[in-house]
């Protein structure tokens, strides 16, 4: 029985448009996540997952720990519903609501921490909750792209917290503000864990894993130069790093205490570029044929789910099963209609579903208010997604 059947016949009495994620393949993913990371705790990257269950799923799993939260209010949320207690939010907020939900939970303060990069977020903080607020956790945030050169930046665009210097620089100035206390240090390297290594023309490659073999052994000097830099302010509770395509590197660095990953559960289509590690797909979603404009084409319903990050075809979902099908270069994926054409199109009726894979983990999500969680020939159960549970996070 081919994987196609096998997920039409767990679906058989649903009607598409619709998700589902492979229990078997989210769970082997988890277990190759865990094996990467050699003994070193991975924090649950929430927005690479967005659906509580599956969170919950893998927070009872043996290694991982915690969740790394997009938003505030999202931390809160999850802490509300007793999903964790040990959340750190990998990015800035400016949500005063938020904050002051935050301020007036103990439960809350005790289980989020916040990132902040600039005296400027200690101020956000003060002039939302007031000089005398209750004690807020918070993370540095330590840039981790790589600079090789003055003028050369390579990596995302996150802290202006570059040099160790700079680092214990912040710190200080933390420690000195009543009301929050410094808890930990965060380092990103997207660089790393962000772009495969193995897609592309051949010099392609070699340029990307060459960059990345002198991008980490440079920050995990420079990384650990920080961190010992803030111990000598202040005591941290946790070093966090990496995300699922630099775990191994990330790993390796002594200083860094956990390590972030997401995507590797889920398995989509930017993760199947990498050396290190190969990902199943557990994430698919399924599209009716609805048009044979000809005899090579057939059009599926909607399906114009994009990804976020640079335009280009890497951020197009790709068909997945029936094998053999692609996407037409002059119409791509619609609003309202994807036609697909290819060896297999021919033999698609109406009616018909064609099973595609999403460009970035945690975006389906956003598109489904359910996934259905399928093992083997059925599904074993259904469950909602953040957007099923009506948590629109932005």
């Amino acid at each position: 029985m081919t994987s196609a059947t096998v997920y039409d016949l767990a679906t058989k009495d649903l009607d598409p448009p619709l998700a589902v994620v492979d229990l078997a393949a989210f769970d082997a993913n988890a277990d190759d996540l865990r094996h990467r990371a050699a003994g070193k705790p991975i924090r649950v990257v929430s927005k690479s997952v967005r659906c509580r269950a599956l969170l919950e799923r893998v927070l009872a799993m043996p290694g991982f720990e915690g969740l790394m939260c997009y938003s505030l209010a999202e931390a809160i949320w999850h802490v509300e519903q007793g999903t964790t207690d040990d959340i750190v939010v990998a990015y800035p907020t400016a949500d005063h609501e938020a904050l002051r939900r935050l301020a007036a939970s103990e439960q809350a303060r005790a289980s989020i921490t916040i990132m902040v990069d600039s005296p400027a977020h200690l101020d956000l903080v003060d002039a939302a909750l007031g000089h005398s607020h209750p004690e807020i956790r918070v993370c540095l945030e330590l840039d981790a792209s790589w600079r090789p050169l003055p003028g050369i930046h390579v990596g995302t665009r996150r802290s202006p917290i570059f040099t160790p210097k700079q680092a214990s620089t912040f710190a200080q100035q933390v420690v000195a503000r009543p009301g929050f206390r410094l808890v930990g240090v965060m380092a990103y390297e997207g660089q790393i864990a962000g772009l495969g290594d193995a897609a592309g023309a051949r010099l392609n490659r070699a340029v990307i894993a060459w960059m990345q073999r002198r991008s980490a052994a440079e920050l995990n000097r420079r990384r650990g130069a920080a961190v010992r830099a803030v111990q000598a302010v202040t005591p941290l509770e946790f070093v966090n790093g990496g995300g699922t395509g630099s775990i191994e590197s990330t790993g390796a660095d002594a200083v860094v205490t956990e390590i972030a990953a997401g995507s590797g559960l889920i398995g989509p289509t930017l993760f199947d570029g990498y050396s290190r590690f190969t990902p199943r797909p557990a994430a698919l979603f399924a599209l009716p044929v609805v048009r044979r404009p000809t005899r090579n084409i057939a059009t599926l319903f909607s399906g114009g789910y994009i990804a976020s990050g640079p335009a280009g075809a890497s951020r197009v979902p790709q068909p997945y099963l029936p094998t053999g099908l692609k996407l037409l270069g002059f119409e791509g994926a619609g609003e309202v209609q994807t036609p697909v054409t290819g060896r297999a199109a021919r033999s698609l009726q109406l009616g018909d579903r064609v099973w595609l894979r999403h460009a970035k983990a945690g975006e389906l999500a956003e598109r489904f208010t359910h996934y259905h969680l399928v093992l083997g020939d059925r599904v074993e159960r259904t469950v909602p997604t953040y957007r099923g549970e009506h948590q629109n996070f932005g």
